[in-house]
């Protein structure tokens, strides 16, 4: 089964928002073994939009549309739609209650003639309930394709696709189960990976493929099993799993689905009753933002510094003028330093600490621009690790959270 999603809206296509629905579509509809063929963003035009429905019809089991259903002139998805189908808006009462319900009682105005037309719906349409705003979903089928129109707000699409679209489609079409797998490895890039477990891969069966899916200081390992036999396909997956396992072992952090660094690092913590704090420099508090960024973090995280500039190094930190008129501000005695009284500061068990030149100017330190330094301050003692993360500036701040967040997770893991 394949379906395309179209987004209407030409605040997408200028850069003015950036469009998640698809994305959320997309996820919702593989979870009930509807394969996505295409994304599609088009312009606020007639035309065009007659233009992508007619080159979809018959090619695609299902097309999604988002957008373009609101109470103004330039909303013009619901009268295409008609022209598309040759069919005329009429109200829906269920509809008109709803919005008048809304405009009256909530947002306490009077219903004017634009808030009504939202009620306007084409006489041939399924009309999917929207009981979090006034535009509602609408289903319709032309031949072997259906055409599902929702809202472009996030929300308002999120609840119609749960509640509304997608009980339809599983009471509707027959599909084949898709299984994901997904595992998350750090510290080794995506072309050592790949020459790592070449012969693994070679070898996967028909019914499995696998993508790499790269990020600064991570790769994840995304293992897709399909068929129409969702117990042959789990029991697959599970030996492919096992046959991986030993040949990325130094690598391997997790194996949920979209389960980040932060969320297992987490868990450990947790588990081991253990306590982080976090001094940063060159990271500017993204770290601490990672961590906390895990509901429950609050067990375990118990504060940071970002003491940007040497003064705050030296008057917050606590960090000692000599040295770093000794070793530089950037430097593997400075960092380690600094993870030592975040460590002291917040009485914790670990203690992350960051320094560097992200560029692309110098700064307070002579070090080569893209120079890192990350330190772990452990119950036993601290250390650290000196890289260089290149450029641009972006890259050297998110790798060095990621190999961060590694490194602790790593010596946790091993020690403790």
């Amino acid at each position: 089964m394949k379906a395309t999603i179209v987004t209407v809206g030409d605040e997408i296509l200028i850069g003015q928002i950036v469009d998640t629905n698809s994305g959320i579509i997309a996820k919702s509809l593989d979870k009930i073994g509807i394969s996505v063929y295409e994304m599609r963003s088009i312009t606020d035009d007639k035309n065009h939009i007659l233009k992508t429905l007619s080159s979809l019809q018959n090619k695609v089991d299902i097309v999604i549309i988002t957008g373009g259903l609101g109470p103004t002139k330039d909303d013009i998805t619901k009268k295409t739609l008609c022209e598309y189908f040759e069919d005329e808006l009429v109200s829906d009462s269920k509809v008109l209650d709803h919005v008048t319900q809304l405009i009256e009682h909530y947002f306490k105005r009077p219903i004017t003639q634009l808030n009504k037309d939202q009620a306007l719906v084409p006489s041939k349409c399924e009309v999917l309930f929207n009981q979090l705003g006034t535009a509602p979903g609408m289903w319709m089928q032309k031949e072997n394709t259906v055409f599902i129109s929702l809202p472009g707000v996030p929300y308002e699409m999120k609840y119609l696709m749960k509640n509304e679209v997608i009980p339809k489609l599983i009471a509707k079409f027959e599909r084949p189960f898709i299984i994901h797998k997904t595992l998350l490895t750090y510290g080794v890039g995506e072309s050592l990976l790949a020459e790592r477990i070449e012969n693994w891969e070679d070898n996967l069966p028909e019914m499995i493929k696998l993508a790499y899916l790269p990020s600064p200081g991570r790769v994840r390992l995304r293992l897709t099993a399909r068929g129409k036999e969702e117990e042959l396909l789990q029991n697959e997956l599970k030996i492919q799993i096992e046959k991986l396992q030993p040949l990325i072992s130094d690598c391997l952090v997790g194996f949920e689905e979209d389960e980040t660094i932060e969320v297992v690092l987490g868990r450990l913590l947790t588990e081991k009753t253990l306590t982080i704090a976090t001094a940063e420099s060159c990271t500017g508090g993204k770290i601490a933002s990672k961590i906390t960024s895990v509901s429950g973090s609050s067990n375990y995280f118990k504060g940071s510094v970002v003491s940007y500039a040497t003064e705050a190094k030296i008057d917050v930190l606590g960090v000692s003028q000599d040295l770093i008129n000794q070793h530089s501000v950037v430097s593997a005695a400075v960092v380690e330093e600094m993870a030592l009284k975040a460590q002291e500061i917040f009485k914790t068990d670990f203690a992350i600490a960051t320094t560097g030149n992200a560029g692309p100017n110098k700064g307070d330190a002579d070090a080569e621009i893209g120079t890192v330094f990350i330190a772990i301050a452990t119950p036993k003692g601290v250390f650290s690790e000196e890289f260089n993360f290149g450029q641009p500036r972006e890259k050297v701040i998110d790798r060095t959270v990621n190999k961060g967040l590694e490194i602790i997770y790593k010596e946790i893991l091993k020690n403790y």
